[in-house]
């Protein structure tokens, strides 16, 4: 349903985003108040740092390590963003603001609702519990106990729409620089969206769900994440050195990707110390784009019907999908000349 949404209109999907994203905050606002109002009463024994850092065993460098990877999931938003740079108004002003406002808002939030949860539920309660705001709402809502799945669904829902949204535009982009197939770098005649990339992302989504456990995959996606967010920001700093004069319309201090350099290296390398099957699977579903690369694309001189599949392909679905290359707007690029005024 969702990727038919966004195949259909880029603002029903952006409205979709902002209503459930609103429904989303609204439900962790309910959480966060019935939390203190817990707290205010005196119900905050799990809270107390003599019972909060008492841990059952010693726990290892590499389980805090992979305790921030898998945590970081929730936080995972902040790099999506930079995905539809194309499409966000004034970019450079807004893009810069969203990410400053967005982070600090979440951050504080989340750790909000864990507080409150920690204010009626034990370690024990949260960790066999399959949806842990269902069973804060059963627990405390009473007869509005309902409320709680009703917005989890919500906000699963809103956080699949976001997903689809943004990394339909990574394959858009990916085609458009010809590291992925051109019919994905196609957006519709009419709704000027990506069918193609979103149908793909679509496919891939279905056949993840069937071959994976929850558990693994967010370790997964995790771990694939950070080690491209490593690699991004190690190409940024290379870039830096490099070329100086690049140009550059947002500008951060240089400790800022550093720090954040040092981070990851010691996140990763205790993750996959401390979970070398996961991470290592993790590692391999990356490195199965490297034979892909080569092929698809280091490779320039294959056999011409090889062109000619693709090329039959590509024509077939632009008759499906009923999309074109998007084509540049002159009138919006090129300068006023005399004459152009004139007429």
């Amino acid at each position: 349903f969702l990727t038919w949404v966004n195949c259909s209109s880029v603002r029903w999907a952006t409205r979709i985003q902002d209503v459930f994203t609103v429904a989303k905050l609204l439900a962790l606002v309910l959480i966060i108040v019935v939390g203190l109002v817990q707290i205010f009463r005196g119900h905050y024994d799990a809270l107390r740092p003599s019972v909060a850092f008492d841990f059952s065993q010693d726990p290892s460098v590499g389980q805090i390590a992979l305790a921030f990877l898998q945590a970081s999931f929730a936080y995972s938003g902040w790099n999506f963003l930079n995905y539809v740079t194309e499409e966000i108004v004034e970019p450079r002003k807004n893009l810069p603001r969203a990410i400053y406002i967005s982070i600090p808002l979440v951050t504080l939030v989340y750790t909000l609702t864990n507080i409150a949860y920690f204010s009626s539920m034990t370690p024990e309660e949260l960790l066999a519990s399959n949806a842990v705001a269902v069973t804060f709402g059963q627990k405390l809502l009473g007869m509005f106990s309902w409320v709680m799945p009703i917005s989890v669904a919500l906000s699963t829902f809103g956080g699949i729409n976001g997903y689809l949204f943004t990394s339909s535009r990574l394959c858009f982009s990916g085609a458009r620089e010809g590291h992925l197939p051109y019919l994905l770098a196609m957006i519709h005649l009419k709704n000027c969206t990506p069918i193609p990339a979103l149908l793909v992302c679509c496919f891939a989504t279905i056949v993840i769900l069937c071959i994976g456990e929850t558990h693994n995959l967010i370790n997964y996606v995790s771990f694939i994440n950070y080690l491209s967010y490593g690699v991004t920001i190690a190409g940024l700093l290379y870039l830096r050195k490099k070329k100086p004069n690049m140009v550059r319309p947002i500008k951060i201090s240089m400790l800022i990707p550093i720090a954040y350099l040092v981070f990851w290296a010691v996140l990763l390398g205790f993750s996959l110390y401390s979970e070398p099957v996961v991470c290592g699977l993790g590692m391999v579903i990356m490195l199965t784009g490297v034979p892909v690369y080569f092929v698809g694309v280091h490779w320039k001189d294959k056999p011409k019907w090889v062109y000619r599949v693709v090329e039959k392909v590509t024509y077939v679905g632009q008759k499906v999908c009923y999309v074109v290359f998007p084509q540049e707007d002159l009138s919006e690029t090129e300068p006023l000349t005399s004459s152009k005024a004139t007429d």
